[in-house]
Formats: structure tokens, C-alpha cells, sequence
């Protein structure tokens, strides 16, 4: 016989919701999973007896039944990046419209790690999954999708996936930021990049090099693209300096690969004895919330970060309607010019 203490610790099921609440089991189930079938008296009285008693779904039993999960899986590049925090605010928000949670995952740029992640996601059967891929290649999240788990892309073209995708067009956001120091009469521009290729980053050097031709400046001796190693803060800060400054002629406009980049470059600068924008101007990328507060407040290209997460997961839950088409999402960028950036003496 159970303990009295094992009693108490049970969780309470729709037989006793039903008690409390004088109505029949199937009413309770009906609550559960087509409330729209309920009157809403009936329907209010159920959910009363369900906070009285203490019921907690099973979602796993549910899910036995044929009942979709209610949880998303999300794999960030690096979700210590101020940009991916509010890119999830937009995820969240939108599946929390939808009854949903969002489980992050980090891959920190790492194929093995974003492999582990996606099999430890698929194995507790996620609704879905929104990636931002480590990889150029693409066909692991294909066949990740026909085995049953969709898959959104964020913040990365599809390409020829048979996929759905919610991007920015990052080619227009790095010409745009090139066009601008060009247009302040910078000639010689580096492009610092943290981290192994990724296309967004790759799309951004695209965009800076199509910038410098249109300016009829010739990217191979214009541009300068400096890669630095994922590491803590000050070392991502001295090794961009001293990269910089080991450069001669030194470049007098930089463009960083996202804002966190720029503030390393710009720490780092400042602890050789160089100023912004007066030895030379500096342009982050995504306009993160430290961006204006910094001095010089930082000029950078603005991304739709909430509207990207909010529409990436609004495609994922699309996913479930049996007229469902694969389809991609680009958003624009947008040019922000505050007091890091100046003309050319």
C-alpha cells in the first residue's frame, strides 16, 4: 500500500479534475485539447479545478496520442552575442502565442557541437528547430526535416534547401557600411571577422568588396580582411589592434563583423594609444543595445533582430498546416551613423 506521503506527492489527473469540477472526463479532455468545443462557463469552471487540484498536462503522454510538442529547439551561433539575445525575444515572443517554449542552444561555431545539439533536440522530439548553421553545407538539416523535425533557417539564406528561411541580406549590409566610409573619402578599409567562415559574415565581405568596385577601387588593394580567433574579450581586443596596427599602410576606416567585435577593436585600440574616429573610423554591425551608449556612440548597420526571430518562428509553427510551402523571409538592413565614423582629413 502507497504511503500517505506518496499520496499527496502523486500528480492529480483528469479523473480528479473532473470531480472538482462536476463534469464528465471527456468534458476535461475536451478542455485540454479543443476548448473552442466548450462552452466557456464550463470551460472556466474546468480550468478553476484544474489550479484547485493541481494538474499538470503530460505532455509526453500527449505526444503518444499524436498531439504536436510544445517545445522549439533554437541553436544559436553564440548566444553570449547581445545580437542573439534579441533575436530569441522575438522567437519567445511569438511562441508563447502559440502555447510554446523555446529551448537555446549554443554551437559557438563549432560543426561538432551544432551535430550534438540537433541530435540531442531530435531525440526529446521537438516540434521544430530553428537553426543558425555553422556550415555552408545544408544537407543535414534536409534530411533532419524529411525524418519529421522541421527546420527553419535563421539568419541564413536557403539557397536550394528545400527548407523555409528567415534572413536579412547581409550583401546590402555590408556595401552599405563600405559605401558609407567611402563616401567619407576612406580608400584603405579592413574587415575584422571573429570565428571560422560563416555565409552571413561571407555575404558582409560581398557586400563591402561590390561597394569598393562601384567606387572604382580595386577590394584586392583596398580592403584588408583580418581574422581573429573566437576568444575572451581583451584577447579578441589585442589581437585586432595589434593586427591593425601591424598593417602598413594602416587602413583608416575598419568595419567589424557585429558590434562585440567592434568594442574589442575599439578597447583594444585605445589601449595602444589610438582614437576613434581620429586615427580611424570604426563600423559595427547589427546595432545591438551598447551600440549608442558607447563613446564614440558606434556607427553600424541596423538588423530587424526582433522582427527576424518573430518571423522565423512564425514560419516554423506554419509548419504544421497541411497546405504548408517552404518559402524565405529577407529583411533589409539600415544604416545607423553616429560619432564613431568621420571624414578623411
Amino acid at each position: 500500500m502507497a504511503s500517505a506521503a506518496g499520496e499527496d506527492a502523486r500528480r492529480a489527473g483528469i479523473r480528479e479534475v473532473a470531480a472538482v469540477a462536476g463534469v464528465s472526463m471527456s468534458t476535461v479532455s475536451n478542455v485540454l485539447n479543443r476548448p473552442e468545443t466548450v462552452a466557456p462557463a464550463t470551460r472556466h469552471r474546468v480550468v478553476a479545478a484544474m489550479d484547485r487540484v493541481g494538474y499538470v498536462r503530460n505532455s509526453a503522454a500527449r505526444q503518444l496520442r499524436g498531439a504536436p510538442s510544445k517545445v522549439v529547439g533554437c541553436l544559436f551561433l553564440d548566444s553570449a552575442n547581445a545580437y542573439y539575445a534579441a533575436l530569441a525575444r522575438g522567437v519567445e515572443d511569438r511562441l508563447g502565442e502559440a502555447g510554446c517554449v523555446l529551448v537555446q542552444c549554443s554551437t559557438d561555431v563549432r560543426p561538432e557541437r551544432e551535430v550534438r545539439c540537433l541530435r540531442l533536440l531530435e531525440e526529446q522530439n521537438v516540434r521544430g528547430l530553428l537553426v543558425s548553421p555553422v556550415s555552408a553545407l545544408l544537407g543535414h538539416l534536409v534530411q533532419l526535416s524529411r525524418r519529421g523535425t522541421p527546420v527553419v533557417l535563421l539568419d541564413r539564406p536557403r539557397g536550394g534547401a528545400n527548407l523555409c528561411a528567415a534572413t536579412v541580406d547581409n550583401v546590402a549590409g555590408g556595401e552599405l557600411a563600405a559605401r558609407h566610409l567611402v563616401e567619407l573619402g576612406h580608400r584603405r578599409l579592413a574587415f575584422v571577422r571573429v570565428g571560422s567562415t560563416v555565409r552571413s559574415i561571407d555575404d558582409r565581405v560581398a557586400g563591402i568588396k561590390r561597394a569598393l568596385r562601384a567606387a572604382g577601387l580595386d577590394p584586392r588593394e583596398s580592403l584588408t580582411e583580418i581574422p581573429v580567433a573566437p576568444a575572451a574579450p581583451d584577447t579578441v581586443a589585442a589581437r585586432s589592434a595589434e593586427a591593425l596596427l601591424g598593417l602598413a599602410p594602416r587602413p583608416t576606416g575598419v568595419i567589424c563583423c557585429n558590434d562585440a567585435t567592434a568594442l574589442a577593436v575599439l578597447r583594444g585600440a585605445r589601449a595602444r594609444g589610438l582614437s576613434v574616429p581620429e586615427d580611424f573610423s570604426l563600423v559595427g554591425y547589427d546595432d545591438v543595445d551598447f551600440a549608442a551608449a558607447l563613446s564614440p556612440a558606434l556607427t553600424t548597420v541596423r538588423q530587424p533582430t526582433y522582427r527576424l526571430g518573430h518571423a522565423a518562428a512564425d514560419l516554423l509553427l506554419s509548419e504544421d498546416h497541411p497546405d504548408h510551402e517552404h518559402r524565405e523571409l529577407v529583411f533589409r538592413p539600415q544604416l545607423v551613423v553616429r560619432e564613431s565614423t568621420r571624414a578623411t582629413p
